[in-house]
């Protein structure tokens, strides 16, 4: 199964946008698939549920990070790799999908319960959740 129609079968498992992403791409470099899907699930639903930058995002920065990010205080190449790619990826999803920011691409605050509530009754979280995965994942295959 290719990259993009593992993550988005992640995502329709019940797994968040960020474990969806990152543990598509983690367990190819090192990490086993519980401990991704523990440390990425603090950052769905845009950070712990607050609407803030959305998961698929985040999911991906971490999957930047894990492949380029340094180990070494000094490694200024590896930070500067990484901040570019994070940023190159910030603006192709942005082109896709207008902003980063998980309330403005849902169109409502799913940090509040009235959000929660328009999300649900819109089902947001089944038709256009599984697209933002999707760009990121298609995003990071471009740049990786």
């Amino acid at each position: 199964m290719d990259k993009v129609k593992q993550s988005v079968s992640c995502y329709k498992e019940g797994f968040s946008c960020s474990q969806a992403v990152f543990s598509t791409y983690a367990v190819d470099m090192g990490v086993n698939r519980e401990m991704a899907l523990k440390v990425s699930q603090a950052f769905g639903g845009g950070m712990g549920g607050m609407g803030e930058t959305c998961g698929a995002v985040t999911g991906a920065f971490m999957v930047i990070g894990l492949k380029y990010g340094r180990t070494r205080a000094d490694d200024d190449e590896a930070k500067v790799k990484t901040y570019k790619l994070v940023k190159e990826f910030s603006e192709k999803f942005k082109a896709r999908n207008g902003t980063i920011i998980c309330r403005e691409l849902l169109g409502c605050d799913i940090g509040t319960p009235q959000g929660q509530r328009i999300a649900k009754s819109k089902k947001l979280f089944s038709t256009v959740c599984p697209g933002f995965v999707q760009d990121a994942v298609e995003i990071l295959e471009e740049i990786l």
